[in-house]
């Protein structure tokens, strides 16, 4: 872990061999917008929402952004005082000890496993569409969005062992291409809607911020789960603690835009795409049919070449993802190894890294993680691309919101109870709490009433997660030794960081 300079916006040089510090703010906001894949998210994501709270999908996505939000302030406040390649594993790990951040970590680093199946299965579906809707692919067989799956991975992995400089401006240049071309379609659209133009006699209206009659305003929190699944991944900057020139206040503005961005950007867009279809039962309906929606609203308000190319920028923005799923993971195997190993031996396998200074060994694991994830997968799901895609996304992101609630009470303990930050007023300790009865109110309402076997995904898709982190706190209990070894290093680097600062200041 390194150590905090006295100045905040001073360069931060590593103590020893390891990663580099080479990233500046707009690649470290990179990362992170690459992992929440706005172009990818706003074409799949909202059909899961609008199954349970019809029109009010931008609704249930502005709940999602607020409740993201006030995450990303225990995120904004732990990466002003830790910088560490392990993010929540090293956030929770030093402020609710070795073992919760370990199993944190492992928490998180599943997710990032799962998201990659998401996004490279999804860059597979897109990709296979395009290449038949321009005829270089007719008639592709089921199995083909699987073979782009596995290109994507391959080339994630090729781009995340070459200096993440590189990798993060590809998925910086990519995703604000799509999201460009998104946003001027998603105006266009706007435009005929508040013209009275548009295709089907749709209009502009307000009710797609209100619940429909009959749907009870508890089941927007069955909806929110698949707006933090598209915000998912803001946090993936703090993977770059060890990397930012300037990590104190480089990482800090990197997790913060891109939760406000992400928080504009889905609920304005969700809500063009639901009136663009129409708010009544009949677009509702016609809106979760939908194969890509922005392609089919390109289409029909625009032109049909425009279809093609929303295909096609979903297609790269979802393997833009899977890189940043990639990079992120690679860091978190590449900490979890480094602390876990014996005082004296050297940083070799997942904990050494590449002549450029990357964790190439830990990238290789992962690529192998999500393969043998998709492969059990594809089996279980008969081969259907997009069944890979759904259980995946709805695992991981359970996962991920366990990995949320124990960030959130480590940034309380630190921040408020230890008063580790004495300028940070007591007050602000509501921020944190309503973040945890968010999440925790989500995650209850995804699990209870539980469903029945007879729902199938649904029945199995939280007990898998489940089992994820059962497995994560048993791998913990019987590493002792090492556990103890990892909580020895976070302190140790703690204590580093919080002396140089004394005696600097």
């Amino acid at each position: 872990m390194a150590v905090s300079p006295s100045r905040p916006d001073a360069p931060v040089e590593p103590s020893g061999p390891g990663l580099r510090r080479t990233l500046s703010v707009w690649q470290a906001v990179g990362l992170s917008v690459a992992l929440m894949a706005p172009s990818m998210a706003a074409n799949i994501n909202p059909q899961g929402t609008a199954t349970t709270v019809g029109r009010a999908v931008p609704l249930a996505f502005l709940l999602a952004a607020v409740g993201v939000l006030l995450v990303a302030y225990g995120f904004v406040r732990l990466t002003q005082h830790f910088h560490h390649a392990g993010s929540v594993y090293a956030f929770v790990g030093a402020t609710l000890g070795a073992r919760t951040g370990l199993v944190s970590g492992f928490a998180l680093f599943g997710t990032y496993c799962f998201y990659g199946v998401v996004t490279s299965t999804a860059a597979g579906i897109f990709g296979t569409d395009f290449l038949a809707a321009i005829g270089v692919w007719p008639n592709p067989p089921s199995w083909a969005p699987f073979v782009l799956a596995v290109i994507a991975l391959l080339g994630s992995l090729a781009l995340t062992v070459a200096p993440a400089r590189r990798g993060t401006s590809v998925l910086l240049s990519v995703e604000g291409a799509t999201v460009a071309l998104i946003l001027v379609i998603s105006a266009i659209v706007l435009v005929r809607l508040l013209s009275g133009s548009a295709p089907g006699g749709q209009t502009f209206t307000w009710s797609v911020f209100s619940v429909p009659p009959g749907t009870d305003t508890s089941a927007l929190f069955l909806g929110i789960v698949f707006g933090f699944l598209s915000f998912a991944g803001f946090e993936a900057a703090a993977t770059l603690g060890e990397e930012a020139r300037h990590p104190r206040k480089d990482i800090p503005r990197a997790i913060l835009g891109t939760a406000i961005f992400g928080g504009i950007y889905f609920t304005i867009v969700t809500a063009i795409e639901v009136m663009g279809f129409g708010a009544d039962d009949a677009g509702v309906q016609k809106f979760i049919a939908s194969g890509s929606l922005l392609g089919d609203l390109g289409r029909e308000y625009i032109a049909g070449w425009v279809g093609d190319l929303i295909t096609i920028g979903a297609a790269i923005s979802a393997f833009g993802c899977c890189l940043a799923c990639m990079v992120g993971a690679s860091r978190l195997a590449f900490a979890f190894a480094r602390d876990l190993r014996r005082e004296g031996t050297p940083q070799t396998g997942l904990a050494g890294t590449t002549r450029a200074g990357t964790p190439g060994a830990a990238a290789v694991l992962v690529v192998v993680v999500m393969a043998v994830i998709m492969l059990i997968e594809a089996i279980a799901g008969g081969g259907v691309p997009f069944s890979v895609f759904l259980w995946s996304g709805t695992i991981g992101t359970l996962i991920l919101l366990v990995a949320y609630v124990l960030t959130t009470i480590g940034a309380i303990k630190l921040v408020f109870v230890e008063r580790a930050m004495p300028g940070v007023p007591m007050w602000q300790v509501v921020i944190p709490i309503l973040a945890l009865v968010v999440l925790g109110y989500t995650l209850w309402r995804n699990v209870y009433p539980f469903p029945s076997p007879s729902d199938g995904a649904l029945f199995w898709n939280p007990i898998i997660a489940a089992a994820w982190v059962l497995a994560c706190i048993v791998v913990v209990a019987a590493i002792g030794p090492a556990a103890r070894r990892a909580g020895a290093a976070l302190t140790a680097a703690e204590l580093g960081s919080r002396q140089e600062e004394v005696g600097t200041r």
